[in-house]
């Protein structure tokens, strides 16, 4: 037993690692959107698509992907994910024009959303049922900890040696990625569940598997709307300099590790009501930065908490999609996990996006209240969620009732 627990330890160190070189490749555009501006000659806001396409990228990428590479031994399908991975940021450090770099970040975008939806399911399958947003967020620690060191660094790199460099470490990263997938990942998983398409289609016919897609994008989404500007707004509305800016994201991501790990155990149990509290939190957050980010202290300590809780519900989202699949969709469980991908990639897109267009219409201070309003939309829907939850946890919903009978089917097929 320790022997396997220990096995499945290492598997999940070496998805952590993956996760830690496409985290860092999937942020490092925040921390370099005004050097890329100024090296190509660009306004911010385009440098921005650099996040916006890289998300749209795995939105659609993930869930399409993931299904037509379902016949692929696990494994296997893991070491083609980090080439092409390796190759799309070599392509980015190579990059002279604006156009190239985003078909590298696109690129790297594909194996991205292929690698986190496969990645999820591995990690739940690892684990007794009550542990699962623990190991899901075990491996969504290598995002983490790519927020904490990877793109602080990345961005250092870029001040010093020019935005190339960064990427030219990311690959880096992606080949110690791939060696430890080589090493640490068994070659005995098995092969993907290959989905019908009928049973993708329940996937976005099923209301109940909908709202919680609506929900990863506008509550995970929302932050992006700040957080893809976060260096300029730094810069120019808190008035820090280049370095400072750099150090204020390790601080950041330090507070997104924590959130992470709270997440994680938060979410085990109930997850629908953890979230709607780690939504409302959040939303009132982005609401007050409006009013501290002038402010270094007052500024800093709102950003500190907007950190906490920006990925504190990664884990609570993809278990709770996970668990409904295995409700309402079974046979589409690992679609299920590749759409909810696509769902917090949607999200960073439109957060992104969003947080463009305020800022070249309105300034960079109005990103704070927009992604408020953006996760406060998240919170309605998640009330929805937990109240759908209670009713069918009190026995009146038709959901229910096939849960019951499936629970008593499973229990003749085991006896």
């Amino acid at each position: 037993m320790s022997l396997e627990r220990n096995r499945s330890t290492l598997a999940l160190l070496a998805l952590a690692v993956s996760a830690f070189a496409i985290g860092t490749t999937e942020f490092i555009s925040v921390g370099l959107l005004p050097l890329i501006a100024e090296d190509l000659h660009i306004s911010v806001t385009t440098s921005g698509l650099t996040v916006t396409l890289y998300a749209l990228g795995v939105t659609f990428g993930a869930p399409v992907l993931t299904s037509l590479t379902s016949g692929i031994p696990r494994k296997t399908l893991l070491l083609w994910i980090m080439l092409v991975f390796i190759a799309g940021n070599l392509l980015a450090a190579l990059s002279s024009g604006i156009v190239l770099l985003l078909a590298a970040r696109v690129i790297s975008a594909l194996a991205h959303g292929v690698f986190m939806s496969i990645g999820s399911t591995i990690a739940a399958d690892l684990v007794p049922e009550n542990r699962r947003a623990s190991a899901i967020s075990i491996m969504f620690s290598g995002l983490t900890v790519a927020t904490v060191t990877g793109v602080p660094i990345g961005t250092f790199l870029g001040q010093q040696l020019g935005w190339r460099a960064a990427f030219i470490g990311i690959v880096a990263v992606g080949i110690i990625a791939l060696i430890a997938n080589l090493i640490l990942v068994s070659s005995n998983l098995s092969k993907g569940v290959s989905t019908r398409l009928s049973d993708q289609v329940k996937l976005v016919t099923t209301g109940r598997l909908l709202l919680a897609f609506s929900i990863t994008a506008l509550g995970y989404g929302g932050t992006f709307v700040v957080f893809t500007y976060l260096s300029p707004l730094l810069h120019e509305i808190t008035g820090f300099g280049e370095k400072t800016v750099a150090i204020i994201l390790l601080v950041y991501g330090i507070a997104i590790a924590v959130g992470n790990v709270i997440g994680g155990k938060a979410a085990n149990r109930k997850p629908a009501a953890a979230l709607f509290y780690m939504f409302a939190i959040q939303a009132v957050v982005l609401l007050a930065l409006t009013f501290t980010a002038p402010f270094k202290t007052a500024g800093l300590i709102t950003i500190f908490f907007m950190g906490l809780f920006a990925f504190m519900n990664v884990p609570g989202l993809q278990v709770y999609v996970v668990m409904l699949a295995e409700r309402f969709a079974p046979k589409a469980k690992d679609v299920a996990s590749a759409v909810n991908i696509a769902a917090f990639n949607a999200g960073i897109a439109i957060g992104a996006y969003l947080g463009g267009v305020v800022t070249d219409s309105m300034g960079l201070i109005h990103t704070t209240w927009v992604g408020a309003l953006m996760v406060f939309g998240a919170v309605l829907l998640t009330g929805w969620a937990r109240a759908l939850e209670k009713k069918d946890a009190s026995g009146h919903s038709p959901a229910a009732a096939n849960r019951d009978a499936h629970s008593n089917s499973l229990s003749a097929q085991n006896g």
